[in-house]
């Protein structure tokens, strides 16, 4: 049995967290059902992404508070919940370029996605009325693994990352790949 390089313990059982290869990285991913997303980590707190296809592609968000931890070297979450009442956990392996994202969209979501289709920084009093009015139950919930694709890195609190939406982009954008 291998020993990880630090050891925990029930007082202290939070590892070193060294997030240097998360934070200011842009990650361009396409899951196993074909949706492509694309997360920038602008800090240990925030991220920005758009959703390029899928369900709910052409949705694009600016400075969502994230729990960003390292698990174990190279091995990372990033997890949060949006004002639709949508919650995320995504497990991301930047050295093996591959992530595993388990989204959980509220039962109106699945029902209207349409209606998230937007920057919704401009739209915040407005996804959270739809949240509040629901209904909630039942959760889809969507696990897939995904393929990140691109992986380059932008820098840290980047506000120029992501500021346009995903169909306002270059023909191909987001097909680069490293």
């Amino acid at each position: 049995m291998n020993t990880p390089a630090y050891q925990t313990t029930v007082a202290s059982p939070v590892p070193p967290q060294d997030l240097s290869a998360m934070v200011g990285h842009r990650f361009i991913y396409t899951y196993a059902n074909g949706w492509q997303y694309e997360m920038y980590v602008k800090n240990a707190t925030t991220i920005d992404y758009r959703i390029h296809t899928g369900m709910v592609g052409g949705r694009w968000v600016r400075d969502q508070d994230v729990d960003l931890v390292m698990l174990t070297p190279g091995v990372y979450k990033v997890s949060w919940t949006e004002p639709t009442g949508t919650s995320v956990a995504v497990n991301v392996l930047p050295g093996e370029r591959v992530l595993h994202g388990t989204i959980f969209f509220p039962h109106w979501v699945e029902e209207h996605p349409q209606r998230t289709v937007l920057f919704q920084n401009d739209h915040l009093d407005q996804m959270r009325a739809y949240r509040d009015a629901g209904p909630t139950y039942p959760i889809y919930v969507v696990p897939e693994f995904a393929k990140i694709t691109l992986d380059e890195f932008v820098g840290e609190n980047n506000e120029d990352a992501v500021a346009i939406a995903p169909g306002d982009l270059p023909e191909g954008w987001a097909d680069r790949t490293n």
